[in-house]
């Protein structure tokens, strides 16, 4: 695995021991990256939260192409190993923050908010519409990443922008609905 473009190309990334994550291959992860800087390149400037980050490399991946900080919140300690490897190896350590907590705990004291959010939980995850609720505080004007093995209905608060499948991998750009 490797960072796929920007100032940190090139560089290696490792993933967690063991098979309890399944870090977003670079071919997806470019494909991702392309997608959102059609959008206005989203990403440039941007303030990231990685949720259920695994290695890291996503949010490593947007900072690498601009992104001003990235916060990555896991609960496995072997992630948290890879995701401190990862963003060290890439030279962001002064532009991120990695948290060791359950998402959704974490989203109900977040500190602040965010432009993009990147959200790959475990594929049997069942709770998308409290995540999805969580996250209209966390980016009220934001855009987020939804990976999954399905698709996901994000409800009334956020619209599809795009949805894609990758061999077992549905990723789904959506964005918050102006409010009524």
């Amino acid at each position: 695995m490797r960072v796929v473009a920007g100032s940190a190309r090139g560089r290696t990334l490792v993933a967690p021991e063991g098979s309890r994550t399944r870090p977003t291959s670079d071919r997806v992860r470019e494909s991702i990256f392309n997608a959102l800087y059609s959008l206005d390149d989203v990403v440039d400037g941007a303030r990231v939260l990685d949720l259920y980050a695994g290695s890291g490399a996503m949010g490593v991946e947007a900072l690498s192409r601009g992104a001003v900080s990235a916060e990555f919140v896991e609960r496995d300690r072997f992630a948290l190993d890879a995701i401190r490897r990862n963003v060290g190896a890439a030279g962001f350590d002064a532009v991120a923050t990695v948290t060791r907590s359950e998402v959704l705990d974490w989203l109900g004291r977040a500190p602040g908010e965010y432009d993009l959010v990147l959200c790959d939980p475990p594929y049997d995850f069942a709770e998308w519409p409290e995540l999805l609720t969580a996250l209209t505080r966390v980016a009220p004007h934001g855009v987020a990443v939804l990976e999954s093995d399905r698709e996901i209905d994000p409800g009334e608060a956020w619209a599809v922008i795009r949805s894609r499948r990758y061999g077992g991998t549905v990723v789904s750009i959506i964005h918050r609905r102006p409010a009524a």
